[in-house]
């Protein structure tokens, strides 16, 4: 039986990284795609030679990991950097399967006679095809201390749990998450259009405030991200949006319950775990408990808590424990709330909704999760007691104090009975530490300051405030400062 020859190898790796090629003309690709507004935090850290790690960029599927690898590619090449500096390979390429990366590594570095203190980047995407690949590039980060090393892969289960098992002191893990709203409008170019930053005191952008220049056009465009908006490819493809149910569920969602973790972990029950995560996604925004999640599911509640750690490592869904209203967590607790990660998933399930549908309330405060979700440090969780509900309270401090909380709506009509502020007022008054004024989210209405039972409110439509912490965060984000 023939083995693959070397040379064919280094014939498709020569095919793979174009830029090798003197006076080539080819485009990289995605080169004119614009770019996350992660793009410059992961650029940064990539090219910080100071610490001696591999970044691994990880992630859903389909959110633009890839992408993001090219236009590194391009920037460093604009930058200077000798192209046959630059090695990029996909260890899905058919070819390369079963190629450790040390085999990889030295055909690029006999084609250009590279030594081991050469400064070169060298890329590995989708690293979770290589077995025990965590092992290998450990090693090579060790040997290789001039080389920087970035892997990208989309089983996040696999590249978190690894790199925390056999990659200590060697990984920096970078998330790539969903698009933001901000992004959203963005790429579609209606940022401008939609969206002014207010100017108040001189706020530095990463604490800016903004408003709608037409409500009802944001407030469409906030539906459309629901429906399809948290992926870059269905923004820019007339032909996913026209049905994103196909593409994001049989592309992104069956690969993940069907293929990558039953792979990782085993799962011999696919369908019960298909069973699960279809529950959660219908209820998503929504409080749900262990004997409930089994009952309508069919799944054991010891199996629905380790399926549910899998879901999460995948960036799946995201839980959110529950607090009273003295803000005093549950020893035992039952009763939790599950986000999906990407509102975009329930409506690829379940059908696209309107701003009129029973659901927008549930997946507004799912997308609003979603653009917090942005900042892995965020200490979020929902209050609940008898009389009343808080949706988001954050959490600071080494003694985990309330120090801000928004109540969410998709609806104007707290703006109109105050007495729906009551459960807001309940909790505030337990905790004097919660900034002022209260945020209450609406459908359309705008008002910095409203007082009721001596306690003061903003109200600001859902849509404006999920752009508001999109954009905060990420400027936070790329100018290294400590969110708070």
């Amino acid at each position: 039986m023939l083995e693959i020859a070397k040379e064919d190898i280094v014939a498709r790796l020569v095919f793979d990284n174009p830029w090798w090629e003197t006076n080539s003309k080819r485009k990289i690709p995605f080169e004119d795609q614009p770019r996350r507004g992660y793009f410059a935090s992961f650029q940064d850290i990539l090219t910080d030679t100071s610490l001696r790690r591999a970044v691994v960029l990880m992630g859903p599927r389909r959110v633009g990991k890839t992408v993001m690898v090219y236009q590194s590619i391009k920037t460093l090449l604009d930058a200077g950097v000798n192209a046959q500096n630059i090695f990029y390979v996909s260890l899905e390429t058919p070819i390369y399967t079963g190629l450790p990366l040390e085999k990889l590594l030295s055909h690029f570095q006999e084609k250009f006679d590279h030594d081991r203190d050469a400064e070169l980047y060298v890329y590995f995407d989708e690293v979770q095809y290589l077995p025990s690949w965590e092992i290998h590039l450990k090693s090579l980060v060790d040997s290789y201390p001039s080389y920087r090393f970035i892997a990208t892969g989309s089983a996040a289960a696999a590249l978190r749990l690894k790199s925390q098992e056999s990659g200590a002191g060697r990984f920096t893990d970078y998330v790539l998450p969903p698009l933001t709203f901000a992004e959203y409008l963005h790429f579609i170019g209606r940022d401008a259009e939609l969206i002014e930053r207010m100017v108040l005191n001189d706020l530095p952008l990463g604490k800016a405030h903004f408003t709608a220049k037409n409500i009802d056009e944001l407030n469409a465009e906030f539906v459309n991200y629901l429906n399809y908006g948290g992926y870059p490819e269905a923004v820019f493809s007339p032909t996913v949006r026209t049905d994103p149910s196909q593409y994001i569920k049989s592309d992104i969602i069956d690969k993940v319950l069907l293929r990558d973790l039953p792979s990782l972990y085993g799962i011999s029950d696919i369908q019960e775990l298909n069973r699960l995560f279809t529950t959660l996604a219908y209820n998503s925004g929504n409080e749900v408990s262990l004997n409930d999640l089994s009952k309508t599911s069919g799944v054991a509640k010891n199996t629905i808590n380790r399926y549910m750690e899998y879901l999460e490592a995948a960036f799946l869904i995201r839980r959110v424990e529950r607090i009273d209203q003295n803000a005093k967590r549950f020893k035992r607790a039952s009763a939790f709330k599950v986000y999906l990660n990407n509102p975009s998933m329930r409506a690829a399930l379940f059908g696209s909704i309107t701003a009129e549908s029973p659901a927008m309330g549930a997946l507004t405060e799912t997308a609003i999760y979603s653009q917090w979700q942005h900042n892995q440090q965020a200490e979020l969780f929902y209050a609940r007691w008898n009389s009343g509900e808080v949706d988001i309270v954050h959490m600071a401090g080494s003694d985990l104090k309330p120090n801000w909380a928004v109540e969410v709506k998709w609806s104007d009509r707290p703006y109109q009975s105050r007495g729906e502020l009551d459960n807001c007022v309940e909790f505030a008054q337990k905790h004097p530490n919660i900034s002022s004024p209260m945020l209450v989210t609406s459908r359309t209405v705008s008002d910095p300051l409203v007082s009721y039972k001596g306690m003061n409110f903003e109200f600001c439509p859902s849509s404006v405030y999920a752009y508001t912490v999109g954009v905060n965060l990420v400027h936070r984000l790329n100018s290294r400062s400590v969110v708070v």
